[in-house]
């Protein structure tokens, strides 16, 4: 099924004409819970991997865990609808503080399905995005790979690995991606308002015509943010949210370059401001605001997949090189 989102409540560029000029587009990526395949592009599906291939590790010291989920109990219990139950480590399994732990996959993207997705090294076609399953240091960081592929090529791999390796517990139950299936849908976006992210002439203009729209609607009244500039939920492209932080420049370490954004994952397809964009085929039109959403947990997180305290993550490549490391930026 497509998913296509409402048109705005407001037309932002025939309140600002100016924003025209900075319009840009983004891949709404819409994952919903579903059963993917490895040739497909996916959240939390089985990864193109040829057999043979080594699995990525993660080599950095860990901090080390006593208790976490088993992935077969997480599934069966979000079957249920019920919460799994936690298990202690063994000291044989138990990791420690030198690893090595396997990356989990959580997702993959081919530019075949998403034409806005970037290009990687070589023109590579197929990104594959992974994250270690244990934190780091003392402010509990997160580690995360990017593999791009040729897509073609490694489909003509003899054969595919079939089990990748894990660990038997993971230390949350939120680090088990829930296997969907992708609805992309491109549609047009703008830059966050603040800083230096528009001129400021035209964002002191937004911020008091928002507070013209409270003024006369109330609190439900749309907002540049929530409702006219930025989709919520895994996108490919466009421009980044600065919810937490505030608008920062991400620049490559290698060479300097501002970076591009080539993803952004996404705990929620939604929160509290952004009902107006939940797509029309997950609406009950009769209704508004939050009962107008069906499909409950499965449409509103539907990856069960959580980044930091339910941020966004954003992925960020340098356009001069490919090669150069990417930068990974909790917002």
């Amino acid at each position: 099924m497509t998913r296509t989102t409402p048109a705005r409540p407001v037309s932002v560029e025939a309140v600002f004409p100016e924003l025209a000029a900075h319009r840009g587009r983004t891949t709404r990526l819409h994952p919903r819970p579903g059963r993917p395949g490895m040739h497909d592009s996916h959240v939390g599906g089985p990864m193109l991997w040829p057999d043979g291939e080594p699995w990525p590790l993660c080599h950095e010291p860990h901090q080390r865990e006593t208790e976490g989920y088993a992935p077969e109990e997480i599934r069966g219990a979000r079957a249920a609808g019920v919460f799994p139950p936690s298990r202690p480590w063994s000291r044989a399994e138990a990791p420690g503080r030198d690893g090595p732990v396997p990356f989990v996959g959580l997702a993959q993207f081919f530019r075949r399905d998403i034409p806005g997705l970037a290009c990687g090294p070589d023109g590579a076609d197929l990104v594959q995005l992974f994250r270690c399953p244990f934190t780091h240091g003392p402010y509990l960081e997160r580690r995360y790979r990017l593999r791009w592929r040729q897509a073609g090529q490694t489909e003509q791999a003899e054969r595919f690995l079939a089990d990748p390796p894990h660990v038997p517990l993971l230390r949350w139950e939120h680090e088990l991606p829930e296997p969907c299936v992708l609805h992309p849908e491109e549609v047009d976006t703008y830059p966050w308002a603040e800083g230096d992210t528009l001129p400021a002439s035209l964002i002191a203009r937004i911020d008091e015509w928002e507070d013209a729209q409270i003024a006369e609607h109330g609190p439900d009244a749309p907002n540049y943010q929530s409702d006219l500039s930025i989709p919520p939920g895994w996108r490919v492209g466009g421009f980044p949210s600065w919810a937490s932080t505030g608008p920062m420049s991400i620049d490559c370490a290698s060479c300097a370059t501002p970076m591009r954004l080539l993803l952004t994952a996404e705990g929620h397809e939604m929160d509290a401001g952004s009902h107006s964009w939940v797509p029309l085929e997950d609406r009950d039109p009769p209704l508004r605001g939050k009962a107008s959403i069906r499909g409950g947990q499965f449409v509103a997180q539907p990856t069960r997949l959580r980044f930091g305290r339910d941020r966004d993550l954003h992925v960020f490549i340098c356009p001069a090189d490919p090669e150069h490391e990417p930068r990974w930026v909790l917002t």
